[in-house]
């Protein structure tokens, strides 16, 4: 089979100028042929040539064990048997007085990769690919998480090799993989795809020598949903860097200690309970469903809050430590053994949100001018446009813009916005 894909090369003539050109990125020279240097690994895994630069030249050659062949000496081709050919036993079997020789042509390298999910499981078993009690006990992944182009070069070949496992009772489920999500890829910042000959690839060393790994691993999760294609946006690690320097100030003092805002043993408001209580849903719920961007968001609406607020209690702010670690990982790490924690934060029981206090009495009213904010307050969640309208004229920077003006209409949004037309 060897010798029929070098008979169906295409035979490029070219001079010896340009061979020698060539022979900067195909291998070296010799008689004029420019020559790519293939391991025998190479050619018994991948029988097709389908590279262009292994065969261009007046003198085409194969290489084959470090050795050039012209294609007038393919009567002289040697066969490369797969390594399996070497058990000379296995390969010759004589049944019921014929004599067969098996095939050694049949396994691809990425073969172990289609089971190599029951293998972690049980890796020392000499006599089995998993003992029967493990398999039970672990079943088959949850969750494969992967880029579409595994879709044949593993996910199918997997599939075969699993039912196929079924079939001879080594698994008891016959699919491998309960979930499949595919990830999308993240683009150069010109819009297409990170390549090292078009040089837009985004060196990570270089992004974490100047934000930090965190702000790296926040930033590709903040960038958009997990499945879309993505570009990547150097300015943009900017913000998320920020953010994370914000979380550090607000916990932590000039000192290394801990900010005198955070109080051990303090009621916190109504209001941050409530955001609290939100955010730890918000982000669970998010994890789960993979919607990491909208779970750093919310996460970043709680770190506004907390830089408003005058305190917070010291459970709340551990709380909110856990929900980034799996974000940031390293910073929370940090934080949480300057609060006095043992490590690892990865061991601590996650924060868990309740219900009742999700629900809340008031609301928060935005206040405008003509359009224009010009303020807010929380005010009962049942106050009417007369109770509400009151407040608001009550507020000190929506009084300045009140004085010398004629209301003229009031537009009342119920739990939103009063927008005051003068």
């Amino acid at each position: 089979s060897y010798r029929n894909k070098v008979e169906q090369l295409q035979i490029e003539p070219v001079s010896q100028a340009a061979a020698n050109q060539r022979a900067g990125r195909c291998g070296r020279v010799a008689d004029g042929v420019c020559i790519r240097l293939y391991e025998e690994a190479d050619f018994i895994a991948r029988p097709r040539f389908t590279d262009p630069e292994i065969l261009r030249s007046s003198l085409a050659a194969v290489i084959l064990r470090m050795k050039a062949l012209r294609l007038t000496d393919v009567e002289q081709f040697p066969f490369i048997e797969p390594p399996l050919g070497r058990a000379k036993e296995w390969v010759s079997q004589t049944r019921d007085g014929a004599s067969y020789r098996r095939d050694l042509n049949t396994m691809p390298q990425w073969a172990g990769s289609c089971w190599y999910y029951l293998r972690y499981c049980d890796p020392a078993n000499e006599n089995a690919l998993i003992d029967p009690k493990l398999e039970q006990y672990w079943k088959t992944p949850d969750f494969y998480i992967g880029g579409a182009e595994h879709a044949v070069l593993h996910l199918l070949y997997a599939r075969f090799w699993h039912q196929f496992l079924y079939d001879i009772k080594v698994v008891s489920e016959p699919e491998p993989f309960k979930k499949l999500f595919h990830q999308g890829i993240i683009l150069g910042e010109d819009g297409t795809k990170m390549s090292k000959s078009v040089g837009n690839v985004v060196n990570p060393d270089v992004v974490i020598d100047r934000y930090g790994a965190d702000s790296l691993r926040l930033f590709e999760m903040f960038l958009g949903p997990l499945e879309d294609v993505k570009p990547w946006n150097t300015n943009g690690i900017d913000g998320v860097s920020r953010f994370l320097r914000r979380v550090w100030r607000e916990l932590i003092d000039r000192d290394g200690a801990i900010h005198s805002k955070v109080q051990d043993g303090l009621t916190d408001s109504p209001e941050t309970e409530r955001l609290l209580h939100e955010t730890i849903k918000k982000v669970t719920g998010d994890i789960e469903r993979l919607r990491f961007n909208t779970a750093i968001s919310q996460m970043m609406i709680f770190a506004n809050h907390m830089q408003k607020t005058e305190s917070i209690s010291l459970a709340t702010a551990k709380a909110f430590i856990q929900l980034l670690a799996p974000f940031a990982p390293h910073m929370c790490e940090e934080l949480w053994e300057r609060f006095g924690e043992k490590p690892s934060i990865v061991n601590a029981p996650w924060p868990q949100f309740d219900s009742a206090k999700l629900a809340t009495e008031e609301v928060r009213i935005v206040f405008q001018i003509n359009g224009k904010l010009r303020g807010d307050a929380l005010v009962p969640k049942e106050a009417d446009e007369e109770a509400v309208l009151y407040i608001a004229r009550s507020h000190t920077r929506v009084k300045a813009h009140l004085e010398g003006k004629t209301i003229k209409k009031v537009i009342f949004v119920p739990g939103k916005i009063l927008n005051i037309v003068v």
